[in-house]
């Protein structure tokens, strides 16, 4: 009886030990997910705190006479004076009349920096749109520059704790007067998202970036999916099991670990030396990412063809169905969610890619916003890239804020990859 019991306090310990051991591995577990959670969260909140206030832009008001001589314009009626008038002049115009007291040379100079040198195209655009304004005084709100703008966001409500950076004492009390008359505020930034690359950080928008990273990922999906697809079925539904199919899903497996710059120095030796194609254009850019996302595609294609009951094939050629009308009508329908998945996320992948793209020469600088696949564009992640390397701490903002939009491309592209597969999976 007293080895009996012994036994039992000893398997008791035993399932003690073994009980505590996975309540510790338990514990690990929980916490791995929390410090990722937690890295994530500090990252989150660096990116957001530094980007946020690019959504916002500082505009500055000025009382400005729009006199025909002033501006050189004799015949309103000339759309061409218009494009040669004066409108630098007229705004530095209504500057000395705000700070008479500034005569030097190098002083005006620098009153001149308060407003961008974009602000005469907002002039001009205005007196486009209404030639009535002219040899009339208005009151126009126009782009700060960047160093002005600056020191408003990270200026304090008591006017302390300013990032002052270049400026000197007289800058100082230009701006502090100008925000004491109150006509200095800020606006939603709609230049970041209507306008495409600039030198001037108050002038540089995404929207560029925006349609070229569209026009890419367009030609990726034209020619990925399909073709992807297509492998995915001949792999599982007609190729025999030998020697070159174990070969062909070998390589496919290898492709897709394979580095993403590999890729690109793969389209610059094939598609620009060899077949001379244009350099910096989403239809290059778009078949470099679709050779790097056709192992991602059709790996899931593949999977989801399996996962399709044998069931749904026999019945369907029970009925004398063809092998090309099981696989059209019955096979593809039902695994199409998993590969509309797969898509999705390759998609999500090639978004995000940025050393392919450097190598087929998608890093130049364009400031036009491209309207096709054969213009010359960049993308968000190398327009990131550029911004994060340029000098002015206005970029600073913008770059963050670049890389908040295309996280929120990314969580969109993934979250509808899961809406579909839960709305059109079906399960047996």
């Amino acid at each position: 009886m007293s080895e009996k019991l012994s036994t039992i306090d000893l398997v008791n310990k035993n399932l003690a030990r073994r009980y505590r051991r996975e309540k510790r591995f338990r514990a690990y577990g929980i916490a791995s997910i929390m410090f990722g959670l937690l890295c994530l969260v500090i990252l989150f909140a660096d990116i957001i705190g530094k980007g946020h206030s690019a959504f916002l832009q500082t505009y500055v008001r000025l009382n400005v006479e729009l006199s025909a001589e002033a501006l050189g314009i004799s015949d309103i009626n000339d759309p061409s004076q218009f494009v040669r008038a004066n409108y630098d002049g007229v705004l530095r115009n209504a500057l000395r009349e705000r700070f008479p007291e500034v005569n030097k040379r190098r002083e005006k100079r620098n009153l001149y920096g308060i407003i961008s040198n974009g602000a005469g195209y907002q002039l001009r655009d205005l007196l486009e749109q209404n030639p009535q304004l002219i040899n009339t005084r208005v009151d126009i709100w126009v782009l700060a520059d960047d160093d002005y703008d600056t020191y408003y966001k990270s200026r304090s409500s008591d006017g302390s704790e300013a990032y002052t950076g270049r400026f000197s004492e007289t800058q100082i009390g230009w701006i502090e007067a100008l925000i004491a008359d109150g006509v200095v505020e800020k606006r939603f930034n709609r230049t970041f998202f209507q306008a495409g690359d600039s030198r001037e950080p108050e002038q540089a928008g995404i929207r560029g970036a925006m349609m070229g990273s569209l026009y890419t990922l367009i030609v990726t999906f034209v020619l990925s999916f399909p073709i992807g697809v297509a492998a995915a079925v001949y792999l599982e539904e007609y190729a025999h099991k030998n020697r070159f199919t174990d070969f062909i899903e070998v390589n496919i497996n290898n492709l897709a670990a394979v580095p993403s710059i590999i890729f690109g120095l793969l389209g610059l030796a094939i598609f620009i030396n060899f077949f001379s194609m244009p350099r910096s254009i989403p239809l290059v850019g778009g078949i470099v990412l679709t050779l790097m996302t056709l192992p991602t595609i059709i790996i899931s294609s593949r999977a989801a063809i399996k996962a399709v009951p044998p069931s749904i094939r026999e019945a369907a050629l029970g009925i004398g169905a063809s092998k090309m009308q099981v696989i059209l009508h019955h096979v593809l329908p039902l695994a199409m969610p998993g590969m509309l998945t797969g898509a999705i996320i390759g998609m999500a992948q090639a978004l995000g890619e940025t050393a392919p793209l450097l190598l087929i020469g998608m890093v130049a600088f364009i400031v036009d916003v491209p309207g096709g696949i054969t213009d010359p564009s960049t993308v968000l992640p190398v327009q990131i890239f550029l911004w994060s390397d340029s000098p002015e701490r206005a970029f600073v903002e913008r770059t963050s804020a670049a890389i908040m939009v295309l996280l929120g491309f990314l969580i969109v592209m993934n979250t509808l990859a899961v809406l579909l597969r839960r709305r059109l999976e079906r399960r047996w």
